[in-house]
This record gives C-alpha cells, sequence and structure tokens, in this order.
C-alpha cells in the first residue's frame, strides 16, 4: 500500500532537529503506528502488545537501564519510539529523567489524553515535549476523496484508501466495537457500558449541534451531569472534537454560550448513530457542515500562524456556522450545500461584520467549480480551497 504523506511528519522532523521530544496524539486508525515508522529509532516498543506492556508495567526501571545501556558511549541521546504510551504512562517518569539528562530523545503516540494528564500532567510541561496530532486524512493529504465518500465513510486511512464499500462498512462498525470494548470497558473509564452505549449513538446523532445535556439526559436515562462528563471523556479520548462560541459582542446580548461537539470522523459518527450508507438530501447540508468544522480544525493544529476554530449563534437570528479567531482578529465562514452562490447566502456574514469591526473578510464554502465575489469583502470557494480560506491572504487580495 502505498504511503500518504502525513503534514504533521514536518513538524515531527523539524522538532527533533531542534533536540527536542515529541508527544503525538490521535485517535486509534489516524495512522500513528504507521507514521512512527517513517523514523529511524535506535530502540522501540509499542504497548499494544501484551508482554511488552505487562514487563514495563510491573518493572519500569527496566527501560532506564535498557536505553542507558543501548546510549554508552554515544556522543548524541539516541532516539527512542514507544507506541501508544498511555497504556503504561507511568513510564513518562522514566521520559522525563533521560530527557532531562539528556541520555534520549522521544517520539511518543498515545490514544488517550485524559489518562496523561490524569496521572502525569507535570510531565508534559511545554518545553520539554512537543505535542502534536495527527487527524484524519485530511484534504491536503488525500485531496482525490471524493467528497460524497468524505461525508459518508470517513478519511480514517486504512479505510479512505479501500475501494470496496463492504469493506468500509464492515471495518467502521468494527471500530465502534473495538473503541467501546478495549478504550472504554478495559480501561473502567465509565461504571455502567449500556448507558454510555446509548449516549454515544445519541452524540453522534447530534453530532455538529449545540449540545443539551439535560434533553440527553432524559432521553438515556442519566443525570445531565454524567452526560457532560460523557461528552468530556470523548474529547480526552480524541473521538470528539469541541468548538466553543465566540461570546464577546458590542451590541448583541443573548449570544449562545453552550459548545458543540463534532464526531472527529463521519464515517464513524454515521456508524456510531446507526445510519445506513445513504447520502440522504436532509442531511447533505448538516454534514458538509460538520465536515468543513473538521478540516478547519486540522488547519488549525498545524498552522504556522495559530488561530482557533469558533462558531457564533445569536437566538433570535443570525449564525455563522465557523469563525476563525486569529487572536482577535476574526474571520467568519459560513457552509453551503450549493453550487450557485448568493447574496442570500451572504446575508448572515454580512451582520457579522458589521457587529465585528476587527473583521475584515468572510468566506461561504460550497459546491461552486470556481471562486465567486458577492460582495468587496465576501467570497464564496469551491471546498477544494478550504487550506486557502484558513490563510485567507491570497483569496482578498484578488477580491477586495
Amino acid at each position: 500500500m502505498q504511503y500518504i504523506q502525513r503534514t504533521v511528519e514536518k513538524t515531527i522532523r523539524a522538532a527533533l532537529a531542534r533536540n527536542k521530544s515529541v508527544l503525538l496524539l490521535g485517535a486509534r486508525q489516524t495512522g500513528k503506528t504507521t507514521l512512527l515508522s517513517r523514523f529511524k529509532g535506535d530502540f522501540s516498543l509499542n504497548f499494544v502488545r501484551p508482554q511488552e506492556r505487562q514487563r514495563y508495567e510491573q518493572r519500569p526501571e527496566l527501560l532506564t537501564g535498557e536505553i542507558e545501556a543501548l546510549a554508552s558511549g554515544r556522543k548524541k541521546p539516541i532516539l527512542v519510539l514507544l507506541d501508544e504510551i498511555q497504556r503504561v504512562p507511568q513510564l513518562l517518569d522514566v521520559v522525563q529523567d533521560l530527557i532531562d539528562r539528556n541520555v534520549a530523545r522521544f517520539v511518543l503516540t498515545g490514544s488517550s489524553a485524559r489518562k496523561l494528564r490524569r496521572h502525569y500532567a507535570a510531565n508534559l510541561l511545554p518545553g520539554r515535549v512537543v505535542v502534536a496530532h495527527i487527524e484524519p486524512l485530511s484534504i491536503e493529504e488525500y485531496p482525490q476523496q471524493p467528497l460524497s465518500e468524505r461525508l459518508l465513510y470517513g478519511s480514517l486511512p486504512g479505510i479512505a484508501v479501500m475501494a470496496d464499500a463492504r469493506h468500509k462498512e464492515e471495518d467502521l462498525r468494527s471500530y465502534v466495537v473495538t473503541y467501546l470494548e478495549e478504550e472504554v470497558r478495559a480501561e473502567a473509564l465509565v461504571r455502567r457500558m449500556g448507558p454510555f452505549s446509548r449516549f454515544l449513538e445519541m452524540a453522534a446523532l447530534e453530532s455538529g449541534k449545540i449540545i443539551n445535556t439535560r434533553k440527553i439526559s432524559q432521553d438515556i436515562g442519566v443525570a445531565h451531569t454524567t452526560v457532560a462528563a460523557y461528552y468530556e471523556l470523548l474529547e480526552d479520548c480524541l473521538i470528539a472534537k469541541r468548538f466553543d462560541p465566540l461570546t464577546q459582542s458590542r451590541t448583541r446580548t443573548r449570544l449562545i454560550k453552550s459548545p458543540k461537539y463534532v464526531i472527529f470522523d463521519l464515517g464513524l459518527r454515521r456508524s456510531c448513530a446507526h445510519e445506513p450508507p445513504v447520502l440522504h438530501p436532509t442531511l447533505c447540508g448538516d454534514l458538509f457542515e460538520q465536515w468543513v468544522g473538521l478540516e478547519l480544525f486540522k488547519y488549525a493544529e498545524v498552522s504556522s500562524r495559530p488561530f482557533s476554530v469558533k462558531f457564533w449563534r445569536d437566538p433570535a437570528g443570525p449564525e455563522v456556522d465557523w469563525v476563525l479567531d486569529h487572536h482577535g482578529e476574526y474571520v467568519p465562514v459560513e457552509v453551503k450545500w450549493t453550487q450557485a452562490p448568493s447574496l442570500k447566502d451572504a446575508k448572515s456574514i454580512h451582520v457579522f461584520l458589521k457587529e465585528y469591526k476587527n473583521s475584515s473578510h468572510g468566506y461561504i464554502v460550497c459546491r461552486t467549480p470556481r471562486a465567486v465575489k458577492l460582495t468587496d469583502r465576501i467570497l464564496a470557494v469551491p471546498w477544494q480551497d478550504l487550506g486557502r480560506v484558513a490563510t485567507g491572504k491570497k483569496f482578498i487580495s484578488s477580491a477586495a
């Protein structure tokens, strides 16, 4: 199988060139192990393998001795690759010590930020380890994937490259079962699997919507505080992305303050929701909006000019699907399932630009084959050009 170049690989190599260690976080099957194999380490371990995991669980100090023996006589620190480190989090004490003594550099991978943060947060201080993220394949990494495939089957690497739709469906179902069994039950992250399974289905159905924990709690029969904890669990295990609202305003006092969560891969979302592999017309716009938000989130994680992705909604009327927050400079982004964008589609962006004087321009992401200038400050762009939306400068210079 041909290797698909991952954007985050450049970030990791740049960190190693600066003599830094790296913690690569990503959900299961996003390609962490494959990416790790791209690096020529002096020593490597995969803690998915029970025999390796159990050995170091019992005696973490063994890792110190083995690495010190390997590094003996070396002029430079050796490179150590540790896959799924959250399964043996006590080893982070060893990692910290070896980094501080300049014995070794590490590339660590993990799929549970919860376990790492809960047990060993002090060892993940900025400056000691560069934290990077790997997501399902972005449009930049795998541009040939049709939009319908992205919305129906998602972009997990192993699934996106499959030709047979039946195999895609089988693997997505398997992912849900494996996740429930291995990530949740085996690590005892929740006490009762029944309510959590029902919650996972509801979270998939409500993906991309502003959450109402009380309504979901009534539907699945648990306390609303438990629902909130379940959402936090999905976020910590990298299964859902949390998007916060933009709440500052000069004139509006009733802006939505609740977040919304989006399941990190739309194929997995559909499988969790038990929906058939059919792109129903009534769902296209909603799925397209979620996909654009996830893609913008991916760009934000690897951008040299960091920004966050938010949304804006006034219950009285106007709302903007996504807002790129460049440290207080806002870029509104509306998502429309149309091939012929019009001024009507730009109505909410126009309101937003009037409300926020630190916003110079906005975009409509749609299925137009080419960019369309709607006003001097609003441009409709093809979904294939999301990367340029995330940076923005080239479009606006030609549109203004």
